[in-house]
């Protein structure tokens, strides 16, 4: 009998360990749902502007949401924009929001912690000194100065979340590296002649990068909660954008109705507010079972 590899075997130990854990199917459940409707978004809610799809289609300017209807299956929300159109593309405005994001704080941080743990010396001193001053700015305040810097929309959103959001990884990364650029499979490397670059990529990497992953789903969900916080405070998406917190933003006066019925409107909150919750519910949800799978104390048991 052929016996595996070992990094076969351990791929496949690690897939077992993942997908036993109730949290994880729970998880990659409610993502693949998410992944569907961003997919069929056009079919399942063809645009009314080809041009730009993520335009919500609203019928009339009264201020006052609509109730679901056979015309608005969500019902409507103020100014009268379409709430299923708005949930649906608004799927797609949160994975890009959280992919862009994340990408780019990942690459960024990983590069720079790399660099910084590995060389050590002045260049650690330098690089973690910067990151401090970065981190000494609370998150919020650090993104709305970018944006109001750069000017309002989703893009700039997304750049301001990417430029605060490297900070983490960097730390990360580095405090991994430490502990790995001493042992002996590293050095070995380094006597046999290989260049730093490679040492880095193709030895100390691959097994640091496992707290980057987890910490990268994780980030997935808050990145997307912190931009429709900002949408919601006028700092993101336009009005009448496909975006969850835009449309939270819309309803913002009908959150309690009106006497004697406070839950009248609850469908123009409760439907776009929920889709974010279940949204970052999913990548908790995976990253607590990549902790598990990944983490050497958690592994074996």
């Amino acid at each position: 009998m052929t016996q595996q590899h070992p990094r076969l075997r351990e791929f496949k130990f690690t897939l077992y360990r993942i997908f036993r854990n109730p949290s994880a199917i729970i998880g990659f459940s409610l993502l693949f749902i998410f992944a569907g409707v961003a997919l069929f978004a056009p079919q399942i809610a063809p645009p009314k502007y080809p041009h730009n799809p993520y335009l919500m289609p609203h019928k009339g300017f009264s201020p006052t949401p609509k109730p679901p209807s056979q015309t608005n299956i969500f019902g409507t929300t103020s100014g009268q924009y379409d709430i299923f159109y708005g949930v649906v593309w608004g799927t797609r405005t949160a994975f890009k929001i959280g992919m862009f994001v994340v990408g780019i704080a990942a690459f960024v941080g990983v590069t720079l912690g790399a660099v910084s743990g590995y060389l050590g010396g002045i260049v650690d001193e330098a690089l973690m000194r910067i990151t401090d001053v970065i981190w000494a700015i609370p998150t919020l305040v650090l993104a709305m100065a970018i944006i109001v810097a750069f000017g309002r929309g989703l893009d700039k959103v997304m750049i301001a979340l990417a430029l605060v959001g490297w900070r983490w990884y960097v730390r990360v990364i580095r405090s991994e590296i430490l502990t790995l650029r001493d042992q002996d499979f590293v050095q070995a490397a380094k006597i046999m002649g290989v260049s730093d670059l490679k040492i880095i990529l193709r030895h100390i990497l691959p097994n640091a990068i496992y707290p980057v992953l987890i910490m990268a789903s994780m980030d997935m969900g808050s990145m997307v909660i912190t931009a429709s916080f900002l949408s919601f405070v006028g700092l993101g998406a336009p009005k009448g954008y496909a975006d969850w917190g835009q449309m939270v933003a819309l309803a913002r006066n009908y959150i309690v109705g009106p006497p004697g019925d406070p839950l009248k409107f609850w469908y123009a909150i409760v439907i776009p507010g929920g889709c974010i919750v279940l949204f970052v519910l999913a990548w908790n949800l995976i990253g607590d079972a990549l902790r598990d799978a990944f983490d050497p104390k958690l592994r074996r048991r």
